[in-house]
């Protein structure tokens, strides 16, 4: 496998999380503490744009203790899930560019619970890092388990064979928010945890 460029300084953090309006308040006020945080850290939040569920209250709260957001939201999105009037916005023509710039625009990822959205940018960022194509760092906040059954999969691979046995150095997990920056920092430091060999 190729070898990685160095990890970059740790700027900015993409945040994927659920947009649903139906979250608990316990899950929107763990995304608004994961936005203060980054804030306060002079981390730039970068996310999907909207203003709805645990995205918008990361956003607004981020912006609220003064750090710098960016937003990314496909066009078609505009209407259902309206971005945030004080929030810096990018609008792009589709989910793959909306990714991808949001790939581009981070130095690390933050999951955050939430459904099939953030599965899909979730599952991508692993897949790209087992590849080798990046080396930036993945942590899952996971409260109460809310990733095991996504976890219990992934374990379900190795012991297909499916992935080598170090496919779970790709991420790390936290339980609380306040842990969660410390986990990327310290993945940041020590350098890439990804190479993970091919199966033959």
């Amino acid at each position: 496998m190729e070898t990685l460029n160095p990890t970059p300084p740790l700027r900015s953090v993409c945040v994927f999380c659920a947009s649903s309006p139906l979250a608990s308040a316990a899950r929107l006020q763990m995304a608004a503490e994961t936005g203060e945080l980054l804030a306060r850290a002079g981390l730039r939040l970068v996310y999907g744009g909207g203003s709805l569920g645990l995205m918008g209250a990361c956003a607004r709260a981020a912006r609220a203790a003064g750090g710098e957001v960016l937003g990314v939201i496909p066009r078609f999105l505009m209407e259902a899930e309206p971005p945030l009037a004080d929030i810096d916005t990018v609008v792009v023509g589709s989910m793959h560019e909306r990714k991808m710039l949001m790939f581009e625009q981070s130095d690390a990822f933050a999951v955050l619970p939430g459904a099939i959205g953030t599965l899909e940018e979730v599952i991508e960022v692993i897949s790209w890092r087992r590849l080798g194509l990046h080396d930036k760092p993945i942590v899952f906040l996971d409260p109460d388990g809310y990733w095991k059954p996504l976890f219990d999969l992934f374990a379900a691979f190795g012991r297909e064979r499916l992935t080598p046995p170090d496919f779970g150095r790709c991420w790390s997990v936290v339980e609380n928010a306040a842990d969660l920056l410390p986990a990327i920092q310290q993945t940041s430091t020590t350098g890439s945890e990804a190479r993970v060999e091919r199966l033959s």
